[in-house]
């Protein structure tokens, strides 16, 4: 498993692209993508869909990748244990049911 801007960078190799190229496709600079393959620099959120699309990935997947190394480096950067993202995941499917009941009362 790579992080993130090691996973692009992987990407844009297949394609053979440069990082200047990649970047205009993108529609930020090549300074920029090099801290995003290095991974000093987070990709704005914005970007992922057509990041999917100039890829040909999964939107959702590519979604899925990015907030996994979002949390990942949250938690080393807090110095949390691994437990975290069980809570984690407990809490979501918590948060996601109790939406799901407000959304299916408001909706009366």
């Amino acid at each position: 498993m790579t992080n993130f801007g090691e996973f692009i960078k992987q990407q844009r190799e297949e394609f053979g692209w440069t990082q200047t190229e990649f970047g205009a496709k993108l529609g930020i600079n090549s300074s920029a993508i090099s801290r995003i393959e290095t991974n000093t620099k987070q990709l704005s959120f914005q970007k992922l869909e057509k990041l999917s699309k100039i890829f040909n990935i999964d939107y959702q997947q590519l979604k899925e990748l990015y907030f996994a190394n979002k949390f990942a480096q949250e938690a080393i950067k807090y110095d949390c244990p691994n437990t975290t993202f069980t809570v984690a995941e407990k809490t979501l499917r918590y948060l996601k049911s109790k939406n799901i009941k407000q959304l299916k009362i408001d909706t009366l």
